[in-house]
C-alpha cells in the first residue's frame, strides 16, 4: 500500500506545577488560542483546549510522525514560556500528563467535556476529576496521587 491513512485523537491532561491555581479566569481564552497555534505550527490538530486555573485539558489529532510526548512537550513549554512572559511570573506545568486515545464516535462528547470545562467544575474538583479520570481508563493511580 502506497499510502498510511491514521485517525488518531487524544484527550490530554496535564495540570500547573503544583496544582497552583495559576492561570487567571480572564487569561484563560489567550492561554488556549495561544496552546492551538503551537499546535498548528507543528502540524498537529487542536480540537478543543479548556481547564481551570489549575489544569489544561486538550484534544488533539495526531499525524503519525508526532509522537504523544512530543506534541505534549511541544505545548507545554511554548505556553508556559508565554504565560511567564505575559504575566512576569515563573509559570510551570507540573511533569508528567494523563494520555487517553478517543474513538471517532466518542469524539464530540470529549470535545463538549473539554469546551465546558467551567461547567463541569461547579459540581466537581480537578483531584477527583483525575482520579475518575485515570479509573474510567483503567490507570492505577499511584500512592501519591490518591489524596
Amino acid at each position: 500500500m502506497a499510502h498510511t491513512f491514521t485517525c488518531l485523537y487524544f484527550h490530554i491532561v496535564f495540570s500547573t506545577k503544583f496544582r497552583r491555581p495559576t492561570i487567571p479566569t480572564e487569561l484563560r481564552p489567550r492561554l488556549w488560542s495561544y496552546m492551538g497555534g503551537i499546535a498548528r505550527e507543528n502540524r498537529f490538530r487542536a480540537l478543543a483546549i479548556g481547564g481551570m486555573s489549575e489544569h489544561a485539558h486538550l484534544l488533539l489529532s495526531l499525524n503519525p510522525p508526532m509522537p504523544i510526548c512530543t506534541a505534549v512537550q511541544l505545548m507545554k513549554a511554548g505556553s508556559s514560556g508565554w504565560m511567564s512572559d505575559l504575566t512576569n511570573k515563573d509559570f510551570k506545568w507540573q511533569e508528567g500528563y494523563a494520555a487517553f486515545t478517543v474513538s471517532l464516535s466518542n469524539l464530540d462528547s470529549v470535545k463538549h467535556y473539554v469546551d465546558h470545562q467551567e461547567e463541569h467544575h461547579r459540581k466537581i474538583d480537578f483531584a477527583t476529576e483525575w482520579k475518575l479520570l485515570l479509573q474510567k481508563h483503567g490507570i492505577a493511580l499511584p500512592p501519591r496521587d490518591s489524596r
